[in-house]
């Protein structure tokens, strides 16, 4: 045991200086007067920012809502699954659906994107706050060459023409406006003058007068048939009275 700790004695001995020197080589070198100064500068960035946030600080809350507004956006972006379900879920919408009422644009817009992701040529661009979904031209896995080669691709600048939809805060924003009158087919309106077209919705004296119509109504009936109740009791006392003036007789 003595042994050992005689031999582990000298090794670190003889470390100790190898290893200062190495540190004192490398703090002194030119990368570590680079990592120095880098570090000083982020300190003295940081205190400056204290020292702003301090001093304007309706400028420090707007740049921290600001933040906080970006980071809510990254975390509720909607991804490819959602799309995919959302577009699911819609489709199943539709089919339950008799074709004489569905809205045509929703319809034509549901059938265009499952046709896409059927064809494999939907592709989905996440951008940090927002996602899109825009059309491809081929299949991810497809061999041609005009499918393979960089040269032939699709540029950047035709994104804007191919975007399909917008997701952000959690919505799939195109998706949700198509659906928005999935049940109503407008084409069935189309021969009606056009202030026909649109109905507004009723108001607040209007759905009562509906209200108390409807109630109104169950109370005519009601008294309808009060009166053929006593229609009957009238028929009955008269056969009676008849009966007793004739068994009197």
């Amino acid at each position: 045991m003595a042994s050992l700790r005689v031999v582990r004695r000298m090794f670190s001995a003889a470390a100790g200086p190898a290893a200062s020197s190495r540190w004192l080589r490398l703090k002194n070198s030119k990368a570590g007067a680079w990592c120095r100064g880098l570090l000083s500068d982020y300190v003295a960035a940081c205190r400056e920012m204290l020292v702003a946030s301090w001093e304007r600080p309706l400028r420090a809350s707007a740049y921290g809502a600001a933040l906080a507004g970006l980071w809510a956006c990254s975390r509720t972006r909607p991804d490819r699954p959602s799309f995919e379900a959302a577009l699911r879920e819609g489709s199943n919408r539709l089919g339950l659906l008799s074709p004489w009422i569905r809205n045509g644009a929703a319809d034509g817009h549901v059938q265009s994107l499952v046709k896409l992701r059927d064809q494999g040529r939907l592709r989905h661009a996440s951008l940090g706050v927002l996602s899109l979904v825009y059309r491809g031209d081929h299949e991810p896995d497809t061999d041609l060459y005009e499918a393979q080669c960089s040269s032939l691709a699709t540029p950047w600048r035709e994104l804007p023409r191919r975007v399909l939809d917008v997701g952000f805060a959690g919505r799939w924003w195109v998706l949700d406006s198509k659906m928005k009158d999935y049940d109503i087919n407008e084409d069935e309106f189309k021969h009606l003058p056009p202030h026909m077209r649109a109905t507004p919705p009723p108001s607040e004296q209007g759905v009562e007068r509906s209200e108390r119509l409807h109630k109104e109504s169950w109370l005519v009936l009601k008294m309808e048939e009060e009166e053929t109740q006593r229609d009957v009791v009238d028929r009955e006392g008269q056969t009676a009275a008849v009966e007793g003036e004739q068994t009197g007789a």
